[in-house]
């Protein structure tokens, strides 16, 4: 069920217009919650439940099966330092591979460095690609980013 900017706060990690991430397998002993000011896409894709939200203080924010995968606000904390460190640390990287990481951050961080001529993504989940272009991140995937697609089923 896809629905285009939900006027009704209604997902089971929804509760009193509040989304809550708690997880006693992944995160025991606490949880996270962020005040949602508009639901902007949810929908089952053929891999997992994805939710993205416009939240009161983080801007847009992607959850992918109950678990926040990113917020505008603070996305770039974590981008960064995955793909700067690495980066900085090869001689003279030509050609970067980048698995799962369909939210763009990675990327747009890749293409800030002259020495990479090619950046590959690799992202089982179209759909999260497509949401992230549209609703969440667009800057994220710049005129310097081409994206192919290849269905691997």
């Amino acid at each position: 069920m896809s629905q285009n900017a939900v006027t009704e706060l209604t997902h089971p990690t929804i509760k009193d217009g509040w989304f809550r991430e708690i997880s006693e397998d992944y995160f025991p002993g606490q949880a996270m919650c962020i005040r949602v000011d508009e639901i902007l896409h949810m929908e089952k894709s053929q891999f997992q439940d994805v939710l993205v939200f416009k939240s009161t203080d983080y801007g847009n924010v992607l959850v992918l099966d109950g678990v926040i995968q990113a917020t505008e606000r603070d996305e770039f904390a974590y981008q960064e330092m995955i793909t700067h460190l690495p980066l900085f640390c090869h001689k003279q990287p030509k050609r970067v591979l980048v698995i799962g990481g369909g939210d763009g951050g990675v990327l747009r961080e890749v293409v800030k460095h002259d020495c990479v001529e090619s950046a590959t993504l690799v992202e089982i989940d179209e759909m999260v690609i497509e949401l992230m272009i549209q609703k969440v991140q667009p800057k994220h995937f710049s005129n310097k980013i081409i994206l192919n697609f290849y269905s691997m089923l």
